[in-house]
């Protein structure tokens, strides 16, 4: 079973523009986050070997891309509940990477590095920790997750989060509760860091960020968390 989430499909051919709609503020593209998360998570997991990656909520799998670039030598797959998602990403980025539904997650081999990004804040609390286990239970032992999320603690962010038509309704997650809840599936927390924060117009200040992300500052926040070997 896939836990509950908005209705998706309305938004799969309209995502772009809707997303961009918010992003017009920071003067990026979603390609410039993508492209930040992953470096970014590339640099915390320095040696470890990534050869299979799990893109969960992977939306029109337009990180795709990204991933491919970061990783060069992983096989990426997404899952999405939206099927009409799911079809984009056959359609564009097939060649570099597999989508599947929700309910083929058990086809899935066991992956060095699940990731994902802006999910959960559409998942019902009620429902987060089965979301948070299907992603445990996609992960070889050892294998690490990156859990990106929006910072609730950055006015920005909200604001951003009002312009974008499926945002609206989100329920945002503050870090505490994304830690508690992926203890609670079994990870091990290692690091929480926060990034994003200065808008295109101040880029000049973006190399300062990595040496600030322990400071909840950024626009999103990244748990780092791995499935123990035991």
């Amino acid at each position: 079973m896939s836990p509950p989430i908005p209705e998706f499909d309305a938004f799969a051919q309209s995502y772009d523009a809707d997303l961009q709609r918010g992003l017009d503020l920071t003067g990026e593209t979603k390609d410039y986050f993508a492209a930040g998360r992953l470096a970014f998570t590339r640099k915390l997991l320095a040696g470890e070997t990534i050869a299979r990656i799990f893109d969960f909520g992977c939306g029109t799998g337009d990180t795709a891309p990204a991933f491919h670039q970061t990783f060069p030598q992983a096989a990426l797959t997404g899952s999405d509940p939206s099927e009409e998602s799911l079809a984009l990403g056959r359609s564009n980025h097939g060649s570099i990477a597999t989508f599947v539904g929700m309910d083929a997650l058990d086809t899935i081999a066991p992956c060095d590095l699940a990731y994902c990004n802006g999910v959960f804040h559409h998942i019902l609390p009620k429902e987060r920790d089965l979301a948070f286990k299907q992603v445990f239970d996609r992960l070889r032992p050892g294998g690490h997750f990156a859990f990106w999320e929006n910072n609730p603690w950055n006015p920005m962010t909200r604001f951003i989060m009002s312009r974008v038509a499926f945002d609206r309704d989100a329920i945002m997650l503050f870090p505490a509760e994304s830690r508690a809840r992926l203890r609670k599936a079994g990870f091990e927390v290692l690091a929480t860091r926060f990034l994003f924060i200065f808008p295109s117009i101040l880029k000049a200040l973006r190399p300062l960020e990595p040496l600030v992300s322990a400071l909840p500052l950024g626009g999103q926040y990244l748990v780092l968390a791995r499935k123990p070997l035991a």
